[in-house]
């Protein structure tokens, strides 16, 4: 089973995390943050990963260290819950339409972190947080995960829609680069390692 289970306790946040990768999409996530969990709820459900997270942070400062560290924990479980990453696909790219937003995921298990993240929002809050959280989010997740990941939003005018569409597509996205490939069950790359 590719699955794991993550506590990570600092002086802002507590977060207890668990991840199988190999779901069917069952969520419990609870944060505080209800826009957050409605979108780790979306990643969950299109990726299907079934995932239970619970964080309590200190939201009486504002959002930042909670959705920051969600983006850690996360990323660490799917290091871990992927392992040497023989037999995956490695790579897959997912477009996303959200009535008029079209946003895209682009993800490689390179064991190398990186993000790129190109999504303008018309608004600077979306659900009640800064828009820039979210990139902030997959900035901790992409490093902590150790993958290359490219996000972008074609167009939109809807915040809510754009940043939905990019959660949906980067749950999507990694579901189908770590399918098991059919052709390869050895380290997809020349390598050797990853």
């Amino acid at each position: 089973m590719r699955s794991a289970k993550i506590q990570r306790d600092t002086n802002e946040t507590s977060i207890s995390l668990s991840l199988d990768i190999d779901g069917e999409g069952k969520r419990s996530i609870k944060t505080g943050i209800g826009f957050f969990d409605h979108m780790l709820d979306l990643f969950a459900k299109h990726g299907l990963f079934d995932l239970s997270l619970n964080a309590n942070g200190d939201l009486n400062v504002d959002e930042h260290h909670t959705i920051e560290d969600a983006g850690i924990v996360l990323g660490e479980a799917f290091a871990q819950a992927v392992g040497n990453k023989a037999g995956i696909c490695r790579y897959a790219t997912q477009f996303v339409p959200m009535d008029e937003a079209l946003a895209f995921a682009s993800v490689d298990f390179s064991g190398r972190a990186f993000l790129q993240y190109s999504v303008q929002c018309p608004d600077q809050m979306v659900g009640g947080i800064s828009s820039q959280m979210f990139e902030e989010f997959f900035r901790a997740f992409s490093t902590a995960a150790k993958i290359t990941l490219h996000i972008s939003v074609l167009y939109g005018c809807n915040s809510h829609h754009m940043i939905e569409a990019v959660f949906k597509a980067a749950g999507r996205a990694l579901r189908f680069a770590l399918e098991d490939d059919p052709r390869n069950s050895g380290i997809p790359s020349t390598k050797g390692v990853l």
